[in-house]
């Protein structure tokens, strides 16, 4: 068996602290043998930067999803070619800079990791989802010799999300959504062995809207007019999943969601 974390959508400085402070005390807590982060609200609420990269990775993610905002910061363009674990959807069309997947050998065996992007109100008109995960998840099977096979299903309606899910049912070993900031209790193992979860949550400050400060947010609601959002602070919610998977057959065999609540004011117990 191999045992995956997923953290979900990390949001701003908090988020960052809170999550590379307490990545190697969750490891070991919890038996993780392969983390992955999704990173890409990372740079103050909104795309993510090389350096916070590098600092992700250092602190123990093996690979960091993305969605939407990949491109909010203009460096991570000419970075994000020559760092492979860093992972873009795999549904921009081709000849776009980066990668959606990516194939890593650990102690247990290869596993790859997979990022797709919904369409579904997401205001960018990338390549079909469905049709590229299935094209990926195949060549990663029969190219790559990968198993387990964990996929990021970055999009926003819960209907799109479990459709994912289903379409990929006994060919990858998880699908789990992001981008929302809010962790559903729909854990669940489809009939064929992939482990679903319509979103994992964020990393971010739990006093907030998805991360930001409240009252802006209330306003833009009630003005219609543009507005700052910035990312609030306190005490930080650490949300995720755990899947195990037996890694001689890439299936699902456990599901759970993760949740702790960090306090930056308290000393961080590793």
């Amino acid at each position: 068996m191999i045992r995956i974390i997923f953290l979900g959508d990390i949001v701003g400085e908090p988020g960052r602290k809170a999550v590379t402070q307490r990545l190697s005390g969750i490891k070991e807590e919890y038996g993780i043998d392969f983390i992955i982060v999704n990173g890409e609200n990372t740079a103050g609420g909104r795309g993510i930067s090389p350096k916070i990269s590098i600092d992700l990775l250092r602190a123990g993610a093996a690979v960091i999803t993305t969605g939407d905002h990949i491109w909010d910061q203009v460096e991570i363009v000419e970075y994000i070619d020559t760092e492979p674990r860093l992972l873009r959807p795999i549904n921009y069309p081709e000849g776009t800079p980066g990668q959606g997947s990516v194939v890593l050998e650990t102690a247990k065996g290869l596993v790859a990791v997979m990022n797709v992007q919904g369409r579904s109100f997401m205001n960018q008109p990338l390549e079909n989802p469905f049709l590229a995960a299935e094209a990926e998840a195949k060549r990663l099977r029969d190219e790559e010799g990968a198993k387990v096979i964990f996929v990021d299903m970055h999009a926003e309606t819960t209907s799109e999300k479990i459709a994912m899910g289903r379409a990929l049912d006994g060919q990858v070993s998880a699908v789990v959504g992001t981008h929302t900031h809010v962790q559903t209790a729909d854990e669940q193992i489809f009939p064929e062995g992939t482990a679903f979860l319509c979103d994992a949550g964020m990393c971010g400050p739990l006093d907030s809207i998805l991360g930001r400060k409240a009252e802006p947010v209330i306003e833009r609601f009630k003005k219609v007019l543009p507005t700052r959002f910035p990312v609030a602070k306190g005490v930080v919610g650490i949300r995720g999943v755990i899947v195990d998977v037996d890694e001689t057959t890439g299936k699902a065999l456990r599901i759970e969601r993760f949740s702790e609540d960090y306090d930056p004011t308290k000393p961080v117990e590793k």
